[in-house]
């Protein structure tokens, strides 16, 4: 069938929306039309640095209702809503152990451009395009594998939901699912974006004492304090090891680092107090550590975090629940875009206008 996309030719140029040839849905897949997907840093960063083969059509927080479902399929009809969430194998130690986001093949399914059984659904011009996160969102159609779709409550706007696909599941994930913080701890999360402030959120929804928000826009900070932070610190005024220290008696418990920026992440360690837990889902490029200071001394602990170690099918009805109860308010984050403004959406995530861009690509009656 023919659809729209917005199709990245080759590294670092604006997305184009063109017309494209999507194949039926194979066995275990389903053909979902999308409503809205979310922007996500890590789209910008296959735009620009070829983590994805080339032509490919991005996007991986799309939302949509089910059109058709392959031979197999169990879960999902069509007519249903649903969101899309990351690609995993279901069949490694992982996968079977309630840990698919560190699927052994994560890499290859997400990002090798080819659907699970080395094939593409995608064509332009009889030229393969790369598939993104087994989805590729950005379009008016998509096929993704049964295991990457979650069906998701019919009362809720479908347009908001995308991003609970991937940044806001990475971040308030990290904090629900993999810190666990006790009731009365202390959390700072550093980076306020749309993965920071979910974990903001998710941090008062565990019963932190103390939510401690840093980052270099007062703006920003402003909206973590009204979304549960005790205290918003910016990192360009002040000395955040020592503020947090003195707020703290001693440290942090926890801490999130989103900005994947080294002197950032080597603070994350330093405001935590002995036995703290560092958890990074930023993208942070090759630095140095003083290991025995900066980690064994004191007993702390950093650990790396995909997906906020979530299971999308359980843990995204669960968001959508806190949501409708007004524990979990992430529209507070969302900009809606028309799909055309696609450039202007990945520009203002860039600049810091909007905190969590979603492209609207159809209506949402069926």
């Amino acid at each position: 069938m023919k659809i729209s996309a917005a199709v990245t030719h080759q590294q670092g140029e604006d997305f184009q929306i063109e017309q494209v040839e999507l194949a039926e849905p194979q066995a275990n897949e389903v053909l979902i039309r999308i409503v809205a997907t979310g922007v996500c840093h890590t789209d910008a960063v296959a735009r620009d640095t070829g983590l994805t083969p080339y032509p490919v059509v991005l996007g991986h927080e799309g939302a949509g209702i089910v059109e058709k479902v392959g031979a197999g399929v169990k879960h999902v009809e069509p007519g249903d809503h649903v969101v899309i969430s990351y690609a995993s194998c279901g069949h490694c130690e992982n996968c079977l152990t309630g840990h698919p986001s560190a699927c052994v093949d994560f890499n290859l399914l997400n990002f090798g451009g080819e659907m699970e059984d080395g094939s593409h659904r995608l064509h332009q011009h009889d030229k393969e395009l790369s598939t993104f996160f087994g989805q590729s969102s950005f379009a008016t159609y998509a096929i993704a594998h049964e295991r990457n779709v979650v069906k998701v409550d019919k009362d809720v706007d479908l347009a908001l939901l995308g991003p609970l696909g991937c940044g806001i599941q990475t971040g308030s994930g990290t904090v629900l699912n993999k810190l666990r913080p006790a009731f009365g701890t202390s959390i700072a999360v550093y980076g306020c974006g749309a993965v920071g402030l979910s974990a903001i959120m998710a941090a008062k929804i565990a019963g932190c004492k103390e939510i401690i928000a840093i980052d270099v826009h007062d703006n920003r900070l402003e909206l973590a304090k009204e979304l549960g932070a005790t205290l918003a610190l910016n990192g360009k005024k002040v000395d955040v090891v020592q503020e947090i220290k003195e707020a703290t008696g001693g440290g942090t418990h926890y801490a999130v680092e989103t900005t994947g920026v080294p002197p950032v992440v080597r603070q994350s360690l330093h405001a935590l107090r002995p036995l703290g837990i560092s958890a990074i889902v930023g993208v942070t490029p090759e630095m140095n550590f003083d290991v025995h200071n900066d980690i064994m001394a004191e007993g702390k602990t950093m650990v790396g975090v995909i997906e906020g170690d979530a299971v999308p099918q359980l843990f995204i009805p669960q968001l959508v629940e806190y949501y409708k109860k007004g524990l979990f308010p992430f529209d507070r984050l969302v900009k809606f875009y028309q799909f055309q403004e696609i450039n202007q959406a990945f520009e203002d995530s860039k600049t810091g206008i909007t905190i969590k861009p979603v492209l609207k690509i159809s209506e949402t009656a069926t």
